[in-house]
């Protein structure tokens, strides 16, 4: 089989939390070869008749969407004018637009998601030395790099992070501070959600979880932050408008450029006041943006005309994971009732066989994959935690898409099974 080099990793997710995101090589276009950024080790581009001429389906994140025509067009036509002196149309719209729909005050166009994140931690915590509560699986705490520590001087606390994505609420009670204004401790200020919870494969929280931590929480006066990047994901899965799920939130961070297509920014909602702390905090951060109404149009599309086709990617995904559980020989594992958004995680169960391989083969093209499915197909996904293999459905990826996937992993599976036979 000629297959393309993609990351190797080998070892646990930890191993990999201690790397930089590095660059994988992907894609010939017109001749060119384009780079994204991962969270593994860096490969090489595919070359070769076979791969160069195979069909590639790029599920290893909803990251990777390309924005179309009509949003290209509206961001060429875009009324600009100086975001930082609070003058681009533009802009305003987008974050007029963000707060209605988010039930929310106000809101502030961010350039990513990680930035929108500290930010919201840099203004419910405002002293060095606060405290916020967090999931142990949560993006914040793995993704971002430490940056509350690193950036806002805020310390973070753990709780143990379920598989739906929640979290225990008498362990979080039990991580709240009691001691202040005791030299000894830090002071407990906020709780970070994730909605849908990216490790845990989209999983998508129980309204009925956020109702009883709001509750806690203002209890003890804390302030809920919702890390948001997905949730319109949850908002078309529980069938209800984003609002009902943030009405149970002080502020949120959505991202637009991930299931929603837009190239590049995130919606930072909250309180009047909280937003008029969040522009200070964004402008220390580097991110006042002047002529921002370029990216804003793609925003405003997002938000518009995206968040309703949201439910091809969850009903493809669920295609996908019901294929993988009919292949003959099973090497795939899945959990079915926790496919509730586009991200699915499976396991395979092929002896020898780590994720990292089965990754490796999903990408790699060979003529007998050509005579047997008519064509090369490139599926791409990626290692992830626990032994699992993580993959993300978008806008970029259709039906025909996704069955071709599936032929293309019951393809392997043969593969795998006959080189086990020849083995024995």
């Amino acid at each position: 089989m000629t297959s393309v080099a993609l990351s190797a990793p080998t070892r646990s997710l930890l191993h990999y939390l201690s790397r930089g995101a590095t660059t994988l090589k992907h894609r010939h276009q017109a001749g060119l070869t384009y780079s994204v950024r991962c969270y593994y080790e860096t490969g090489k581009s595919a070359t070769g008749g076979q791969a160069e001429s195979a069909r590639t389906i790029d599920l290893r994140s909803d990251t990777v969407t390309k924005p179309g025509p009509l949003m290209r067009r509206l961001m060429s036509e875009a009324e600009v004018g100086d975001d930082v002196f609070g003058e681009d149309p533009t802009v305003n719209e987008l974050q007029q637009q963000a707060a209605e729909l988010f039930g929310m005050e106000s809101a502030l166009f961010c350039p990513t998601g990680t930035m929108s994140n500290l930010i919201a931690v840099m203004v419910h915590c405002r002293e060095r030395g606060d405290e916020m509560i967090v999931g142990d699986l949560s993006h914040v705490h793995i993704y971002e790099q430490g940056n509350c520590a690193q950036l806002a001087g805020v310390h973070s606390t753990t709780v143990s992070t379920l598989p739906n994505g929640t979290f225990d609420l008498d362990q979080l009670q039990s991580k709240i501070r009691h001691g202040y204004p005791d030299a000894h401790y830090p002071r407990s200020r906020l709780v970070c959600v994730e909605n849908t919870h990216n490790i845990q494969g989209g999983r998508v929280l129980p309204l009925d979880f956020l109702k009883e931590l709001r509750s806690l929480t203002d209890r003890y006066g804390l302030k809920v932050h919702m890390d948001g990047a997905r949730v319109m994901n949850a908002a078309i899965a529980l069938g209800v408008p984003p609002s009902t799920i943030l009405q149970h939130c002080h502020t949120v961070s959505v991202c637009l450029s991930k299931g929603l297509g837009a190239p590049v920014g995130t919606v930072l909602g909250g309180p009047k006041e909280f937003v008029e702390q969040a522009v200070r905090a964004r402008k220390a951060l580097g991110g006042g943006m002047r002529q921002a109404g370029i990216l804003a149009a793609a925003g405003k599309l997002a938000l518009s005309d995206m968040v309703g086709r949201l439910q091809e990617d969850h009903r493809n995904a669920r295609s996908f994971a019901q294929a993988l559980l009919q292949c003959d020989p099973p090497v795939y594992e899945v959990d079915l009732a926790a496919v509730e958004t586009n991200i699915l995680k499976f396991r395979v169960c092929a002896e020898g066989v780590s994720p990292a391989e089965l990754c490796e083969r999903a990408a790699g093209v060979s003529e007998a994959e050509e005579r047997a499915l008519g064509q090369g197909v490139r599926v791409l996904m990626f290692p992830h935690v626990g032994g699992s293999v993580r993959a993300v459905w978008h806008v970029d990826i259709s039906e025909e898409d996704t069955r071709l996937a599936a032929l293309k992993m019951q393809f392997v599976a043969q593969q795998l099974a006959k080189e086990k036979t020849r083995a024995q």
